[in-house]
């Protein structure tokens, strides 16, 4: 009977003791991560403003003071969801540049955009708000132009070598890259057509110009999707 009443107790241990083990306290870290994951999530379905310091703790299953203690409140947190998101968009632009031609630079150019708001369309949203707190990072607008030198570079040797003014690369370059910024804000919302269907057309207005544009515009470089 002894045996029997371990084994009845045993059993009924387990579950308690599996629920203690799910509500192991996080670790300094993880709680911070968690944080950012919700406050990326609430700022980007109601923006800064409509975000309570409140909400985020309780979606958490902590109490204000924990937020405070991480991140100073809500700016501090919005800074760091930001800033990251920043960080990731630029990371991910300058990384496609892989290309030796310039028409495959600007094709890999978009597709990173694009790439960045179909992945991270949270961090999109937050990103194309106009931010009420500072970022080391800057603005939105600042880092379009962080890209646009990326690509500056290119067309000023692009254009020396086709007899251009090289001094006005810088222009277009913000040109190109806000027209794909933008283009790709669009997109987002209608989702059509195809995500290479939109890199090819944003490439074939920028190459060719209304003039000398394609009817069936195609790609140069080896992405298709």
């Amino acid at each position: 009977m002894a045996t029997e009443n371990n084994t009845s107790d045993s059993g009924k241990d387990r579950p308690a003791r599996a629920n203690r083990r799910a509500r192991r306290r996080m670790t300094g870290t993880e709680r911070r991560e968690q944080l950012l994951d919700i406050g990326r999530t609430l700022f980007a379905e109601r923006g800064f403003e409509g975000t309570s310091v409140e909400e985020i703790a309780a979606k958490a299953g902590v109490s204000k003071p924990v937020v405070y203690e991480h991140f100073g409140g809500k700016e501090g947190l919005y800074a760091v969801v930001v800033d990251r998101e920043m960080s990731r968009l630029l990371s991910m632009v300058t990384g496609a540049l892989t290309a030796g031609h310039p028409r495959e630079l600007l094709e890999q150019a978009a597709f990173a955009l694009l790439d960045y708001i179909e992945r991270y369309t949270d961090g999109f949203h937050i990103l194309v708000r106009d931010s009420p707190v500072a970022q080391s990072t800057g603005t939105f607008a600042s880092l379009i132009g962080d890209i646009a030198t990326q690509v500056e570079d290119i067309l000023g040797l692009e254009f020396k070598s086709r007899g251009y003014d090289a001094k006005l690369a810088p222009m277009y370059a913000q040109a190109l890259v806000g027209m794909v910024a933008l283009t790709g804000q669009w997109w987002l919302n209608v989702r059509k057509p195809k995500k290479a269907e939109v890199a090819a057309h944003l490439v074939n207005l920028a190459w060719h110009g209304l003039q000398g544009l394609e009817h069936h515009p195609k790609l140069v470089g080896r992405r298709r999707v």
